[in-house]
């Protein structure tokens, strides 16, 4: 007879013989329940453990991204708030007339403001109301960091900010700041962008397509340009830069057929408008009427669309 001991499990007494494990003896005596491989015995349900591992390792499958094949990630985020607004103060450190209807300003700001391509920003001119505007670059494509460029408009009515210009502005005229505004500035990524702009609506029109180029080269780029009178298409040199940097669909407009050139289409901006695909993006500066056209458009291809709206008399 071989000789036997007692083992205490869970409380409870358990004879082992000699040579056993305690496992087996546990086993033996019915104190726990078998488990599937051990020994070669029969399977039982697994461990409510292993269930709950065996879960969270299906729910981070389920988390991993999809193949590149199925969605491909956007090469560049697109940005989800705007920046935080910020104040600042300069004065008026050039004047400069670009069209028989436009004239060039520039603000040297005491400290630079931070915005994105195609961002607003509120202007008030010692002693005048505040106003929305577009900062840009010059038509050369030139501006220091601490320099805001706007374009405005001389209306033939003599009102607007512009015929303010060189009487109740003048150079060294102090300047308020508040910045930036808007929703209509650049989103890097994919997919055809289309740029229009009518008259002054080409600042913030030019440094969106400027910064394209440099951002993402390899996009396509249809940028389209119009004005009531032929002799306000003032942004010639930036046009000729765009060229010389691979855009090839431009499209200069006017209104009006006085001194027209061979280049210059006639009638409304919207008139030479490509069809419209859902992956565009469509950039859009101008009056009211103009804007709201190219949005209407926009939404019925389902291409998204970014306005800026410039305010009567700029």
């Amino acid at each position: 007879m071989s000789a036997r001991c007692s083992l205490v499990v869970n409380g409870k007494s358990v004879r082992v013989s000699t040579g056993d494990t305690p496992l087996e003896a546990a086993l033996a005596d019915g104190m726990i329940a078998p488990t599937p491989g051990l020994n070669g015995q029969g399977s039982a349900p697994a461990p409510r453990r292993a269930q709950s591992r065996s879960h969270r390792s299906e729910s981070v499958k389920l988390a991993l991204p999809r193949p590149a094949s199925i969605e491909a990630p956007r090469p560049h985020p697109l940005p989800t708030r705007s920046a935080a607004v910020q104040k600042r103060t300069g004065t008026v450190t050039e004047i400069s007339p670009l069209g028989l209807h436009t004239v060039q300003v520039v603000v040297t700001l005491t400290r630079r403001l931070p915005l994105e391509p195609g961002h607003q920003v509120v202007v008030t001119f010692a002693g005048f109301e505040p106003a929305t505007l577009s900062p840009t670059l010059r038509v050369d494509g030139s501006a220091e960091l601490n320099e805001l460029v706007f374009q405005l408009r001389l209306n033939s009515d003599g009102s607007g900010l512009g015929h303010a210009l060189g009487e109740g502005i003048d150079l060294d005229h102090p300047v308020k700041v508040k910045g930036p505004v808007g929703r209509g500035f650049y989103r890097p990524g994919s997919g055809r962008l289309v740029l229009l702009a009518a008259e002054t609506g080409f600042a913030p029109i030019w440094s969106i397509a400027r910064a394209a180029r440099y951002i993402d080269p390899a996009r396509e780029v249809t940028l389209m340009v119009g004005a009531r009178d032929p002799l306000d298409l003032y942004m010639r040199p930036a046009l000729d830069w765009l060229r010389a940097t691979g855009v090839t669909r431009i499209v200069m407009v006017s209104d009006r057929t006085r001194q027209r050139p061979p280049e210059v289409r006639p009638g409304p901006l919207t008139a030479h408008l490509p069809s419209l695909r859902s992956t565009d993006v469509v950039h859009v500066a101008g009056d009211a009427s103009t804007v709201g056209a190219v949005e209407v458009l926009a939404a019925a291809s389902g291409a998204r669309c970014y306005p800026v709206l410039i305010e009567p008399g700029i």
